[in-house]
């Protein structure tokens, strides 16, 4: 059987222009309380252009609203380093929030810690954090992936891969997911469970780097791997 990496490389370019990658993140949710870690999964609405019917996980693209928005804390030092290597320390934070809020938005689960006085909106966007009294907690994510879409591809993207511990949900609204939402069903599934869920290969390549990486510890200090296109061939390199 090919890995996730060798279908990659052998996956056939689109024929569209050059396409300028955005800024991306996507949330990982890891819940260890059982014998077998699982990891929370989406399935995208059919009706979508980009991997429709494809079981996810839960992100999106920054937003300006993200660069101000307030933290209970800020992105472990180590984390960030790797995160801001190629991008402004502005960025790198908005990306970790952008993950949070994006996670909201698609599954009504808030992540960050619940208290008094509520963290200040910047606009619309985080508003229900605010109503919630969620402040988003960016020592809590883990920086463990990026990944950029190769050229010639209609839609690209430059995808930061974060992941946070199920215990970090501090709030969660009801009625985000449906027939006719974004995503259309959540489960939480085994990480070795996922391989027969069809997914893309590179949702399946994150998973294998997630799953050593819990076995290596879970520590902010392993590398990060960074996945693109060089010199016409898919490389793995290490942050």
């Amino acid at each position: 059987m090919k890995t996730a990496v060798e279908i990659l490389q052998g996956q056939e370019k689109g024929k569209h222009p050059y396409v300028r990658p955005k800024d991306a993140a996507t949330l990982i949710i890891l819940d260890r309380t059982g014998s077998v870690p699982k990891v929370l999964m989406g399935r995208r609405h059919e009706g979508h252009v980009f991997m429709p019917g494809r079981f996810v996980f839960p992100g999106g693209r920054v937003e300006s609203l993200d660069t101000r928005m307030t933290a209970a804390s800020e992105i472990d030092a180590i984390a960030a380093a790797k995160l801001m290597q190629g991008t402004s320390p502005r960025k790198a934070r908005a990306l970790a929030l952008a993950a949070i809020r994006e996670t909201f938005e698609e599954t009504g689960l808030m992540l960050g810690v619940k208290r008094s006085p509520p963290p200040s909106s910047p606009g619309d966007i985080w508003s229900a954090f605010t109503q919630a009294g969620v402040h988003p907690d960016l020592a809590a994510l883990h920086f463990i992936a990026r990944a950029i879409t190769p050229p010639r591809f209609a839609r690209r993207f430059d995808t930061r891969f974060f992941a946070v511990d199920a215990q970090a949900i501090a709030h969660r609204i009801e009625g985000f997911v449906g027939p006719d939402a974004e995503l259309v069903e959540l489960v939480w599934t085994p990480i070795a469970e996922t391989k027969q869920m069809g997914l893309h290969p590179i949702t399946a390549l994150i998973l294998e780097e997630l799953e050593a990486r819990s076995l290596a510890g879970f520590g902010h200090d392993l590398p990060v791997p960074f996945f693109r296109m060089k010199n016409r061939r898919f490389t793995r390199e290490l942050l």
